[in-house]
């Protein structure tokens, strides 16, 4: 045995020599008290009157214990044999009074007990409570036709005593009696203790097959301390014992054993039964046919006790008694009725048997499993009929195989394996087990087969199921969960999960393993402009490219969108700087590739590849990889695209520096850093002030205001800049408002771009609420709408200016000129105002080509009956020029800087600025008030003070 196991014994055999010392102090104690009490009867007790003392008072003493034992077991116990063990209390308390009656004749004042007493009656009153307790015990029938069996063998077997008793006995003291001329009394108490004894013991008989599982070691010690006062009674009432009986012989101590085993029975036998419990963690399920045989044998055994008292009577010569003839006869009925109930009960067990039967052959030979027994060595023993459908082979072939030659090869090794562990491990541990394998099918293909394993004699029962249908559904979702499902390439993850199993692996140092990722230049634009089913094609066809460009230990995978990436793996038989070469050429190459015209829906579509390339080091993570070359892939993008970049640390420290001016921004809205200027609108003709753009300022630590673009292009934080544009759009409609109330009616604009518009946080409803939070009056606001950004949609955004409009909010076309969705814009949005792009300003004196671009936009501003600013102007020369072409507005330095709320309200009460030069013509549009948005990125700067 090894050492594991011998500790192992050990440890169960030290643990149950504790589980039974406690049991085995209360067995010693009763078997010492009982061995003292025979001893001392046996040697008189060394005195007539102890012995009298001790045959009656220690009898009443020892069946006192019993009744209070048994009591209060039954007030602690909460189950249905609660009163059985109350009766069982009444019952020894019975026997006490007796005894106690006959010590108080005999020893106290010394007179024999007469006949009847009182004792007699707690004697008779004895047997009635502990028959109705064993029948509490008792399993109870659940059937009518059991109750008549469980009376039929009651009698069979109290007429069976009942006959041997009085051909032996109970006859003759019967015919004593009469002889004597004893009084009806005492024939009928001499006749009545046998009679209730018979009574008891064929209860203990009958009820010892039946008695229940619950708690059985103390009904069984119950049953044995009830048998044997029985026996002590029997002998008692014998003529020839109770002629010489006397106070303290060793008949006594018959009966107190029966009390003390009582006694113990609810406690000790229970406590003993529960440490057995404990001490066997696997419970075993054992069969009893010896107590099944007795208990089919008890009605013959009994017809045979009965045959045997008729024979003694014939053989002795006697006369047959009556009472013996009629017992008989009614043993006899008794047994046939039983017969009679056992043969219809037999029949009908047989019908629902077969009818089981049936239906069981029906479900195995009906069910879609296949069931197959397997003898221990292997062979294939039943196999049901449903192996022809689902393996393509009829059960007749398969049985006589064996089991291992319709398993695949590669998987009998795993299931030889589990089928010995399940062997192995205890059946109430693992009653089951599951196996999956591949078995062969008629066909000759291998069909994935799940097996649920028992146990059988030895061998195994297989409950198997086909499951490849299942088994290639869970590899598909596998693959899609691992694919992109456009052009079926590794996705994030599954790349991520390359890139980590690369660098654990046994190329983890080598410094060639390169991951590149790639974006599609101009992607967005071309699936804009062609639609969403053109620009999937050209996806498809990129992923076409950059699969067969990779070599085939690499790995090319689609992120997202139109971002690509690729995994190179080093084979480390280069030096450091000749790897980098080649995987920068190859990223070169894949560059070249992909920038490639696509041939989509009968044309040509052309976009470019950035790429960015980051170098495996020792100890670098998946993911810090994957970010240097994201990293670099946006290097390559911001310094003009179609190009690869290598990442260098730089980068990193790039983004960690907008990182911190991301929380300085943060921290700025949070602490009111930023200040709101106005930049004057004049009108080109009369120099009045017409409007006020709002400009946001950040005021440094040393009191330096600073534009905020810088800021917010390295930052690239959507939600700052939506912060920073309400925050703009709330402080500009309050200012306007103050200085509305001070009796200044001029309009304010605010610059917001098509995309903050649009955004769910900048509804119109929260417009309408600052409206009429501060009682502006319609047309005191205008949005200037900013950028073109391709992505927006021209829908949404009219339906919102449309919603902007009805609440009196004019809209404005800021950097008109400079953006190819210009003319679109003026065809379908609703806008008041043009506003002309620095950029045409600025050269609109100097180039003759910038002047007719300038006055033809301002023509169709004219046209359409539009207003027009010019933004940037700066030079009294601009202004001619502007005026000359119908500009009806002009903003810029010519006039005023950004003015803070002090100065603006100086220039407002001064009410206009000089204008240079007399107007060339007559202006298009008279003046009015001109709303207006912060300036773009190109915003005039802030005049020196």
């Amino acid at each position: 045995m090894s050492a594991p196991a011998s500790i192992r014994g050990a440890l169960q055999a030290r643990r149950s020599a504790v589980g039974r010392t406690p049991a085995l102090l209360p067995q010693l104690l009763l078997g010492l008290a009982c061995a003292g009490y025979a001893v001392g009867a046996c040697l008189g007790w060394g005195s007539a009157q102890l012995a009298v003392f001790m045959g009656d008072f220690g009898l009443s003493t020892a069946a006192l214990a019993a009744a209070v034992s048994c009591f209060l077991f039954a007030r602690a116990a909460d189950n249905r044999f609660r009163p059985a063990w109350l009766l069982f209390s009444l019952s020894s308390l019975m026997a006490a009074g007796g005894n106690a009656v006959w010590g108080w004749y005999e020893f106290v004042r010394g007179l024999p007990v007469p006949s009847p007493s009182l004792a007699d009656l707690f004697y008779l009153c004895f047997a009635p409570p502990a028959i109705v307790g064993l029948l509490v015990l008792a399993k109870r029938p659940v059937t009518r036709a059991g109750w008549l069996c469980l009376a039929l063998d009651s009698w069979l077997i109290g007429g069976s005593l009942l006959t041997l008793s009085w051909s032996l006995a109970l006859a003759h003291t019967a015919h004593l009696a009469d002889v004597e001329g004893a009084s009806v009394a005492r024939a009928a108490l001499s006749l009545a203790y046998p009679l209730l004894d018979i009574v008891l013991v064929s209860m203990v008989l009958a009820l010892h097959f039946r008695r229940s599982s619950v708690n059985r070691a103390a009904v069984n010690t119950a049953i044995a301390a009830l048998a044997l006062t029985v026996l002590c009674d029997a002998l008692f009432t014998s003529p020839l014992l109770r002629q010489t009986y006397h106070s303290g012989q060793l008949l006594d101590a018959g009966w107190f054993a029966g009390s003390l085993l009582l006694a113990y029975a609810p406690w000790g036998a229970g406590r003993e039964e529960d440490n057995a419990v404990q001490q066997r963690p696997e419970p075993r399920t054992t069969s009893r046919p010896i107590a099944g045989s007795l208990a089919a044998l008890t009605p013959y055994l009994a017809a045979a006790v009965c045959t045997l008292g008729i024979l003694y009577n014939v053989i002795e010569g006697r006369r047959v008694d009556r009472v013996v003839v009629f017992t008989g006869c009614t043993v006899v009925l008794a047994l046939v009725v039983r017969q009679g109930i056992m043969l219809v009960d037999n029949i009908a067990l047989t019908q629902e048997l077969a009818q089981k039967e049936n239906h069981f052959r029906s479900l195995v030979q009906g069910s879609s499993d296949v069931i197959m027994i397997a003898a221990p060595t292997g062979i294939l023993r039943y196999v049901s009929p449903a192996a022809s459908g689902v393996y393509g082979r009829e059960a007749d072939d398969l049985i006589g195989a064996e089991l291992a030659s319709i398993i695949h090869p590669d998987d009998l090794g795993g299931v030889v394996h589990e089928v010995r562990r399940f062997l192995a491990a205890p059946p109430a541990e693992e009653p089951t087990t599951r196996i999956e394998c591949r078995f062969r099918s008629g066909g000759g293909e291998w069909l994935n087969v799940e097996s649920t394993v028992n146990r059988h004699q030895g061998g195994l029962i297989l409950n198997s199921r086909d499951v490849t249908e299942r088994v290639r559904l869970q590899a598909q979702l596998q693959h899609n969960a691992e694919h992109d499902p456009l052009t079926d390439l590794p996705n994030r993850a599954l790349f991520t999960d390359r890139v980590r199993q690369t660098l654990g692996g046994r190329r983890s140092g080598d410094a060639g393993t390169a991951v590149l990722f790639i974006d599609l230049d101009g992607f967005k634009a071309a699936n804009d402009r062609l639609g969403h089913q053109a620009g999937d094609e050209l996806l498809i066809q990129a992923a076409r490219r950059l699969q067969d460009s990779v070599r085939a230990g690499d790995t090319a995978a689609r992120l997202g969108g139109d971002e690509f990436a690729a995994l190179i793996v080093g084979d480390g038989s280069r030096e450091q700087t000749a790897r980098e070469y080649q995987v920068h050429e190859i990223a070169d190459r894949l560059r070249l590739t992909l920038s490639q015209p696509y041939r989509i829906a009968a044309g040509e579509v052309r976009v470019t590849a950035s790429i960015g390339v980051a170098f495996a080091e020792p100890a670098i993570t998946p993911n810090d990889l994957m970010r240097n070359a994201d990293l670099a892939m946006y290097r390559a993008k911001a310094a003009g695209k179609d190009r690869v970049e290598l990442y260098a640390p730089q980068m990193q420290a790039e983004v960690v520096r907008r990182s911190e001016l991301a929380v300085r921004l943060r921290t700025a809205l949070r602490d009111g850093e930023f200040a709101l200027l106005h930049q004057p609108v004049v009108h080109l003709t009369s120099g009045t002030v017409a409007a006020v753009a709002a400009q946001a300022r950040w005021r440094s630590a040393q009191g330096i205001l600073f534009t905020p673009a810088e800021f917010l292009r390295v930052a690239e934080d959507s939600d700052r800049t939506a912060e920073l544009g309400r925050w703009l759009l709330e402080e500009a409609v309050e200012q306007a408002a103050d200085r509305a109330s001070a009796g200044h009616q001029v309009s304010v604009a605010v610059r917001l771009s098509a995309r903050r518009l649009l955004d769910k946080g900048m509804a119109f409803g929260s417009v309408e609420a600052l409206l009429t939070r501060y009682g502006l009056p319609s047309g005191a606001l205008m949005i200037e709408v900013s950028d073109s950004d391709p992505r927006v949609s021209f829908d949404e955004l009219e339906q919102r200016l449309v919603a902007l409009r009805r609440l009196g909010v004019r809209i404005a076309l800021d950097g008109f000129g400079s953006g190819y969705a210009a003319i679109n814009a003026l065809r379908r949005l609703p806008i008041d105002v043009l506003k002309l792009d620095r950029g045409l300003v600025e050269g609109v004196v100097e180039s003759a080509r910038l002047h007719k671009i300038t006055s033809g936009l301002l023509r169709i501003a004219c046209d359409l009956g539009m207003q027009s600013v010019a933004d940037g102007v700066d030079v009294p020369e601009q202004v001619l020029a502007l005026r000359a072409m119908g500009c009806t507005h002009g903003q810029g330095m010519a006039f005023s800087g950004p003015l803070d709320e002090y100065r603006l309200r100086r220039a407002l009460i001064r009410g206009e600025f000089p204008v240079p030069g007399s107007p060339a013509a007559q202006p298009v549009l008279a003046g009015g008030s001109i709303p207006l948005l912060t300036g773009s990125h190109t915003e005039t700067p802030v005049p020196p003070t």
